[in-house]
C-alpha cells in the first residue's frame, strides 16, 4: 500500500436491534471525537424532569428536546464503544432504578484508496473493515428480564467490601522494611557484645 493513500472513510448505517421501540425515544450516536460532558448533559435532559433544553451540535442526532423521556439508547461503534459505556454507567448512578439492555454487533467501515501516481496505471481500491458496535438502553419502565444483555436496577455499594470486613484486602499498617529491620539488611541488626573469637591456626 505505499503506492496508495486514503482518500475518505465511508461508514455504512448500521440497523439498530431495537426496532420496537417507541417514535420518541431518542438516540445519542457517541462518536470518538464526542465529550462525555456534553453527551451526559443531553442524556439527563431527556431523562430527568426539570431540566432545561442540552442540544449540543453533533450530539443530538434525532428530534429536539422536549419533556422527559421514559427511555434512551447509546450507541457507539469502534472506539467510541467504551465511551458509550462510561455514559450509560455514569446515567445509572445519577438517576437510581434504570433498567438496562445491551446489544452487541458489527459495523462496516469502507476505506477508498486512491493510487498516489495517477499515470502508473492503479486503480483506486476500496477496504471493507468489521467495527464492534453497541447499543445501550436504558429505561424508567421494566423490560423483560429474560432477554439476553439484561441489567436490572441495583446498589452499586454492594461491589465494594465494607470496613472491618474478614478477607483479602489493602493493609492499613505501616509496612516492614525487607531485610530484618535493622543495619544495612544484613541479619537481625542486634549486637551482643561478644567479639569474634579467632580461628584455628591464628
Amino acid at each position: 500500500m505505499e503506492n496508495y493513500s486514503r482518500a475518505r472513510v465511508v461508514e455504512q448505517p448500521c440497523v439498530s436491534p431495537f426496532a420496537g421501540l417507541p417514535a420518541d425515544t431518542p438516540e445519542v450516536r457517541v462518536r470518538d471525537g464526542s465529550k462525555i460532558r456534553n453527551l451526559l448533559r443531553f442524556a439527563l435532559s431527556r431523562l430527568e424532569v426539570g431540566l432545561g433544553r442540552a442540544q449540543e451540535e453533533g450530539e443530538e442526532p434525532g428530534p429536539s428536546p422536549g419533556p422527559a423521556c421514559s427511555q434512551l439508547l447509546f450507541s457507539a461503534s469502534g472506539r467510541a464503544v467504551s465511551k458509550a459505556i462510561t455514559c450509560a454507567e455514569v446515567v445509572k448512578r445519577r438517576l437510581k432504578g434504570l433498567h438496562q439492555l445491551t446489544r452487541l454487533a458489527q459495523s462496516t467501515v469502507l476505506e477508498v484508496w486512491e493510487p498516489l501516481e495517477a499515470g502508473a496505471g492503479l486503480d483506486s481500491l476500496t477496504v471493507s473493515r468489521k467495527l464492534p458496535a453497541v447499543w445501550i438502553l436504558l429505561s424508567r419502565e421494566p423490560l423483560d428480564p429474560e432477554q439476553p444483555g439484561y441489567q436490572a436496577p441495583g446498589r452499586y455499594d454492594a461491589l465494594w467490601a465494607p470496613e472491618g470486613a474478614s478477607g483479602p484486602g489493602p493493609r492499613t499498617g505501616p509496612r516492614r522494611r525487607r531485610g530484618g529491620g535493622g543495619g544495612r539488611g544484613r541479619g537481625s541488626g542486634r549486637h551482643t557484645g561478644r567479639s569474634r573469637e579467632p580461628g584455628k591456626g591464628q
